[in-house]
């Protein structure tokens, strides 16, 4: 049973869950410009051309919430140094994070396929936040344009005729299984009905599951497909198939108590201990273990990071929030966006997305990944106290 608490009077806190409606896994760039070269340019096809590293998929990968540096509660500039779209006064650009897709596609200059480093010559960023699998599929075989873009799969064609691919990171599944229709009404929970959510939504995973991989399944095969038609065989490239690391710690990892409004007004993580847990430790080991079956039955290396932010989680004990006294940092600093209850910095599809700080670090984890051999799975820590530097493989378990 869930202690009541006297909130009476707390209509602003109530006002701000509204907020929370928005929340997309999010929550028109033509396909010329994703690709080396342009018009009147030789097709280089596989074995020639420059090398491409390709990330396709949902926000967990597009670079969502890549314009922030942790989360601070000031409000104005550049909120103490963690918005970097911030230009001057109270002027903010998030094109200088988002280039084209600011508030759409929000595809980062620090996204994983930017942040790996140089693993390729290019890297091509198909991924879109919000997608669901069906945005990857070809159009040719129920795929469904999205935001003003065809098919991933579709531009994935283009990309592959001009350049020598060598790797395709993709995530997908997400959206397709409601993750941020979870999230909103687990946070529902906490700030309005004073239940919990783990019961009723744990139902409505299982109920979604088996389907949702399956189609996570078949956008595997759309991207081999498409390889094969462009010529390349199955061994001249690697698809990294990933999972998805938790955005909330777990309740004794939570530095904020659940009894008021702390985790709301000030943490930005308005979730109960009992329902934090289960997605810590239930939902999103869950997903990553079928996914994990997925990219065996089809011959894919496997990429979890489901701890991935261990400790650097919003509102995690071993974290801070950015303040004066304690300024933006990938070795102190929160790795995902917060919720923001205060209606007053960016855009809501931002939250609980890994944010600048955790795209470094995932970004890390595509390139320790892609320099081992291109079979079986890996699992992708971070080492307490240390920056993205500091991410380290394990056998997946």
């Amino acid at each position: 049973m869930i202690g009541f608490r006297n909130d009476s009077t707390n209509r602003t806190a109530r006002s701000r869950v509204r907020r929370l409606a928005g929340i997309g896994m999010a929550l028109p760039l033509a396909v010329g410009a994703l690709v080396a070269g342009g018009a009147g340019t030789a097709v280089a096809g596989p074995g020639s051309g420059p090398t491409a590293v390709v990330s396709m998929g949902d926000s967990y990968i597009s670079g969502e919430a890549g314009r922030w540096k942790g989360n601070s509660l000031t409000n104005s500039g550049n909120r103490t140094g963690t918005d970097r779209a911030w230009v001057s006064g109270s002027t903010y650009d998030p094109s200088k994070v988002y280039g084209a897709t600011a508030g759409g596609c929000d595809r980062s200059d620090s996204a994983e396929v930017k942040s790996a480093g140089a693993i390729a010559d290019v890297a091509v960023n198909l991924a879109c936040s919000g997608a669901t699998s069906e945005n990857v599929f070809r159009a040719s075989n129920g795929g469904v344009a999205f935001k003003g873009e065809a098919p991933q799969a579709d531009q994935l064609a283009a990309v592959a005729a001009n350049n020598n691919v060598k790797v395709i990171a993709l995530s997908i599944g997400g959206n397709d299984l409601g993750f941020a229709d979870i999230i909103k009404e687990c946070a529902y929970d906490f700030v309005l009905w004073n239940s919990y959510c783990y019961d009723d939504q744990q139902s409505v995973v299982d109920q979604k599951m088996d389907a949702v991989m399956a189609n996570v399944g078949k956008s595997v095969d759309e991207v081999r497909t498409v390889m094969r038609g462009a010529g390349y065989s199955d061994s001249s490239y690697r698809i990294v198939l990933q999972s998805y690391p938790s955005p909330i710690p777990r309740g004794t990892e939570n530095r904020y108590t659940q009894s008021d409004w702390s985790r709301l007004n000030s943490g930005g993580c308005p979730f109960w201990n009992k329902d934090s847990d289960w997605a810590r430790d239930s939902l999103v080991p869950q997903i990553a273990n079928r996914i994990k079956g997925v990219a065996a039955a089809k011959g894919v290396q496997f990429l979890d990071l489901r701890d991935m932010m261990q400790g650097r989680e919003v509102c995690a004990k071993a974290s801070k929030q950015v303040t004066t006294a304690a300024p933006a940092s990938a070795k102190t600093s929160e790795w995902a966006r917060w919720i923001d209850s205060s209606e007053t910095q960016g855009l809501v599809q931002e939250s609980m997305h890994p944010n600048y700080f955790g795209q470094l670090a995932a970004g890390r984890c595509l390139a320790l990944v892609v320099a081992q051999p291109a079979s079986g799975g890996f699992g992708c820590k971070n080492t307490a106290g240390a920056d993205q530097t500091g991410m380290y493989l394990t056998p997946s378990s």
